[in-house]
C-alpha cells in the first residue's frame, strides 16, 4: 500500500502545472561582434542621414567622428593638457537638446584628461581660439552602449555646435 501511495505523490510532485520552461540561447562571441558591427553601421548610416539632411560637408576621422569647421581663424590648434574653454549645444540626431552651456558662461574642461565624451576631445584637437564646429560623435565615441541614462538615450549619436572661446595651459 505505501508503494502505490509514494509513486501518486512522487507524480503530482512533477510539476504538472502546464508551465513549459524557456531556454534561451545564449549568443555566441561571434554572433555578438556580428550585432556590433550591424549596430555601427545602421549608426553610420544615420548620421549620413543627418548630414545629408542639413546640406553638411562633414569631414570624418579614422574613428568615426564627424567635424565641419564653420569658422577657422587663423592660430594654434589646442592641444592636449591645455584647457578649453567652449560655448556649446549638444543635441541629438533628432534635433533635441540635450545639454548646453549657459549664455555668457563657457563650460571649461581640460583637453585629454578630462571626464567629456573621447570623441569631443579627438574633434576640439581641430580648433583654435575663436573657431567654431559642428561635432557628431558616434555613440561608441561619446555615451556608449548605455547613454547617459538621463538625456542621451542608449547608443546615440550626439552633435555638438560648438566655439572655442579660449585656450589656456593652467586653469
Amino acid at each position: 500500500m505505501k508503494t502505490p501511495v509514494l509513486a501518486i505523490v512522487l507524480l503530482a510532485a512533477c510539476g504538472g502545472d502546464g508551465v513549459v520552461p524557456v531556454v534561451t540561447k545564449v549568443p555566441t562571441t561571434q554572433e555578438q561582434l556580428n550585432g556590433n558591427r550591424d549596430a555601427v553601421r545602421l549608426e553610420d548610416r544615420d548620421i549620413d542621414l543627418y548630414a545629408n539632411r542639413f546640406d553638411l560637408d562633414l569631414r570624418k576621422s579614422g574613428t568615426g567622428v564627424r567635424y565641419l569647421l564653420l569658422r577657422d581663424l587663423p592660430g594654434d590648434t589646442i592641444r592636449p593638457d591645455q584647457w578649453a574653454a567652449v560655448n556649446y549645444r549638444m543635441e541629438l540626431l533628432n534635433g533635441d537638446t540635450a545639454y548646453s552651456s549657459e549664455k555668457g558662461e563657457p563650460e571649461h574642461f581640460h583637453v585629454e584628461m578630462d571626464d567629456v565624451e573621447s570623441g569631443l576631445h579627438e574633434a576640439i584637437q581641430h580648433l583654435s581660439p575663436g573657431d567654431s564646429a559642428i561635432i557628431v560623435i558616434p555613440s561608441y565615441r561619446a555615451y556608449g552602449l548605455i547613454g547617459d541614462m538621463d538625456k542621451v538615450p542608449p547608443r546615440s549619436s550626439v552633435v555638438y555646435r560648438i566655439g572655442l572661446v579660449n585656450v589656456t595651459v593652467g586653469r
